[in-house]
Formats: structure tokens, sequence, C-alpha cells
């Protein structure tokens, strides 16, 4: 029986239907920016395995760290006790974040990371006796993860229909727009006296579309969600560690959150681990004789000492010259394929990059996640030897960091072939 017909007898899938599902592909390895089938087949893997391989599959540098970690410490309760990659971590990731961030608090993944972000900022106004700040503020269309506190502050759409009488409450703003920057002042003035936070994707909502929006607006936003005392956290799970060409979205903007969350590429996508930073004034609110005012929160892989020997050396391959400049290469790669697009007589819209995030509509049926214009892209794609996963009609690619110009030249060509036969 082949690997793809067991799994069809004991797996459930994440987001897929169940009935009549396609066959799953049968990875056996990978290799740098190469998937291996079970049949020999390669795929150029365009979308970094849900935007988590930074430095490609396989990467030696990191294997041999993980391989060192697990053969001297595998795993240890990270309550009472501490070790030298959780440490050794945070002490390298505070000074590169965008803000004064003081404090590093462990999880296991993105959605994770944001539960974490939320209760520690209405923990924050609980501890100093404001107990009617309990209020999020948060984008619409925005996607934080599939946990309930996570589900709360997304979209009210597809992925969270069945939950919406259970999730709490939440004040959602449009993305700012030269035309909605004034009354999206004034939802947020009218809200404060009751708000614990603000939670965004800094430039890019990922699930929701890719949809981006400029870092000028987003900085006056955030200056009034600032002066009117409420806490800011941004969610670089997906922006984070130079997708969008700088290491966060966060450092295109000059107001800075209080609050970030990191996942998804942090290890360089070899293990799951999340960090959730706060500033010291949000630390400061913790520190206290009251024992009711400790953050009872935590994870029984909390700090993992291979998740966080994994981020270490996914930092130490990041923050080198040439990785830099590869990001720098994807980046101009994809202004250039975005050009080509706009030039082409495509059945496309709204062509748009930022970093190594290339996006674009198929003008096929209603915009969304169930428009099913994605299998007849990711199909084919995968016939020609590229694998991309569209959000609905949208289609991205946002490939690893290792990946070499001729096949990043293929992943394009190979874009361009399957939009061109879409009947």
């Amino acid at each position: 029986m082949s690997l793809a017909a067991r799994d069809r007898q004991v797996i459930w899938h994440p987001f897929t239907r169940q009935k009549n599902m396609v066959p799953p592909v049968p990875i056996v390895s990978g290799k740098g920016s190469l998937l291996t089938g079970e049949d020999g087949s390669e795929y150029i893997d365009a979308i970094s395995s849900w935007w988590v391989s930074l430095h490609g599959h396989g990467h030696p540098y990191i294997a041999e760290q993980i391989y060192r970690q697990a053969m001297q410490l595998e795993q240890v309760i990270f309550a009472g006790f501490t070790h030298e990659p959780a440490v050794k971590l945070a002490e390298r990731l505070l000074p590169i974040l965008p803000g004064p961030f003081s404090r590093v608090f462990y999880s296991d993944n993105g959605s994770t990371a944001t539960e974490v972000a939320l209760k520690m900022a209405i923990q924050f106004w609980w501890n100093k006796g404001e107990t009617k700040r309990k209020k999020i503020l948060a984008f619409r269309n925005a996607y934080h993860g599939d946990t309930f506190g996570a589900m709360s502050v997304s979209d009210r759409g597809v992925f969270t229909l069945a939950f919406h009488d259970l999730l709490f409450d939440v004040v959602f703003l449009d993305t700012p727009t030269e035309e909605n920057i004034d009354s999206l002042r004034a939802e947020i003035a009218e809200a404060a006296p009751e708000t614990a936070a603000f939670i965004y994707e800094p430039l890019v909502q990922g699930a929701g579309g890719m949809c981006m929006y400029p870092a000028s607006l987003m900085d006056q936003l955030l200056r009034a969600v600032r002066d009117a005392g409420i806490i800011c956290i941004a969610d670089e799970v997906m922006t984070g560690f130079g997708r969008t060409g700088q290491l966060f979205a966060s450092h295109y903007i000059d107001t800075k959150p209080d609050i970030i969350c990191l996942s998804k590429g942090l290890t360089g996508g070899t293990m799951a681990l999340g960090v959730t930073a706060c500033a010291d004034t949000v630390y400061q609110a913790y520190l206290d004789d009251d024992k009711y005012k400790t953050f009872f929160h935590g994870h029984s892989f909390t700090a993992n000492p291979i998740a966080c020997s994994a981020a270490l050396a996914s930092l130490d391959l990041l923050l080198q010259d040439d990785c830099l400049e590869r990001i720098a290469t994807i980046a101009a790669a994809s202004l250039q394929f975005a050009d080509r697009l706009r030039a082409g007589n495509y059945p496309v819209r709204n062509i748009r990059t930022l970093g190594t995030i290339l996006a674009f509509e198929v003008e096929q049926g209603a915009d969304g996640y169930l428009n099913e214009i994605s299998a007849k892209i990711t199909a084919p794609a995968l016939e020609k030897g590229v694998y991309i996963r569209p959000l609905g009609n949208t289609v991205y690619t946002m490939p690893p960091y290792c990946i070499t110009k001729t096949e990043l030249q293929r992943v394009f060509d190979c874009i361009i072939e399957v939009i061109g036969e879409i009947s």
C-alpha cells in the first residue's frame, strides 16, 4: 500500500476538506529549496513549507546543532530551571528586535505566542487595578492563529465560522488608508477607556490573503493607539526574520510595539517554538509582592533546549552577510516578476510585493479562501515541479532564502504557464 493510501486511513490533515480529498503528496526528503517525493519527483518549495523554512530543508549546520543539543539536554521543565540555549537565544534576540524589549516568554507556536501576548496585555491592566480595560482592537481580515484567543482577534470568516458565539468581543478596524485614517483615530479614541491592547500584523496580513498596507499610515495609526495608552502587539509570526526585506516588518514603522510575537522562521522551520517578547513597562506590572499578580501561563515544552538550539543556529545563518544579500536578491527578482505580470495579458490583478513576498489575485470567481481556483493552480504547478499553495484566488510566493536564481526563475515561469492555462 502506498504512503498516500496509508495516510488516508489514519490521518486528518489541516485546512483540508476531508470528503473527496486529493491524495497528499508523499515526501521522503528535502534538501535546500527542493522536496523529493516517494516516486523521485522533485518540487521547488516556493512557499517555504508554510512560511517556516528560512534556509531551506536539511541544512547541515542546523541539523548538527540539533544533534549536539539532543545528546546533551533534550528537555527540562522551565519553571524553576533554566538552560544555556534559552538564555543565549533571549540574549541574542532582544538586541535585534524592533523596539526596547526587555523580556522573552517562550511557548511553542505562533498561535500560542499570540495567546501569551493577549493574556499578558489584559493582565497588565488587571495588575494595575484598571479592570475595565479588557477589550482588544484588531484589524478586519486578520489571522492570528487557531486557538480561541487567537481566533477571537482574527477576522470573523471561514476559519472561525463554527465558533463565533464562543469568541470574545473585539473592536475590528479597517487597515489604514489616506481616506479612513481620521475615522480610525476617532474609533480608537472612543474605544480607548476600555481597551487593553491592539494586535496587528505589521504591513502584511498573511493568511487573510497577503494584503499589504503602507508603513507611513500604520505609523499614524500606532501613534493614535499609543497616545490613547493602549498596548501595541505586533504579530510578526509570518513577517519576522527577513520576510519583508528587513529583519522585522516593524523596522519599517517608527512607532514600535510593546509586545511582539514570533514563531515560524524562528527555528529555520526545523522545530516548534514560539516567542512573546515585551517591553519593560509591561514586565514591571508583574513585579509585585502580591502572588495573584503572577503570570500563570506555561507549556510543557516551554523553551525546549533543542528548539532553542535550532533557533540559535538559524540566527547564525540569517545574520550572515550572504544570507541578507540573498534576501535582497529575492526581493529584487520578485519586483521584476511583478513588472512582467503587469506587462502581460494575464487574468490577474493587484500585483504586489514586499521583500521576499509576492502576491496577486487571479480574476476568476469571488475573492476569498474558498475560491476553488487554487486547486487548478497547485496541481499543474506540481506537475511542473513547483509547489505553490494559493490562499483561495490569491497566488503568492515566499521562497526559502537558499533558493537559486535558476530555481526562482523556474517558479516564476511556472506561474506564468499555469495562469496562462486557466480557462
